[in-house]
């Protein structure tokens, strides 16, 4: 028995992101434009902890050197490829689901971010970004000295 996803809108959502790719092609001109075309977004969990925030990222079959973290102007970049041998049509595959290609996911960060101790780590499968916060100054009551 063949397992058959239903996607009754699949074709609208396929015109919509090709639509995208070729108007975001022909918009970017000049040297600094990048337009960035992700084949696939790994799926990434966000937490908020009290001294910094903590980012997984779901790339399994990435190669950890194929995996660029970047801060910029308070957005973190995250972007790689997972590469994969080349399916020839008569070699025997009945169903390729697993994505391949290049991916990429944007995050805005607050201002209270510390950049410069930003780490990453991959471990199997998941990339960690730990993006630590700025120490918060505390209030100090100053004593006033009788003159």
């Amino acid at each position: 028995m063949n397992v058959i996803r239903y996607a009754p809108w699949g074709f609208v959502t396929r015109l919509q992101q090709d639509l995208d790719d070729l108007i975001g092609a022909a918009g970017a001109s000049g040297e600094d434009s990048r337009v960035d075309a992700s084949d696939w977004l790994p799926a990434v969990d966000i937490k908020e902890e009290n001294n910094g925030f903590v980012i997984h990222a779901d790339v399994p079959g990435v190669d950890p050197k194929d995996i660029e973290v970047t801060l910029d102007k308070g957005v973190l970049t995250i972007r790689g490829q997972r590469r994969v041998d080349a399916r020839a049509e008569g070699a025997g595959y009945r169903r390729v689901e697993r994505l391949s290609g290049k991916f990429f996911r944007h995050f805005s960060l607050p201002d209270t971010v510390a950049a410069e101790g930003v780490e990453a780590k991959y471990v199997n499968g998941v990339l960690e970004v730990r993006i630590p916060k700025q120490p918060q100054v505390q209030p100090r009551r100053i004593e006033v000295a009788a003159a």
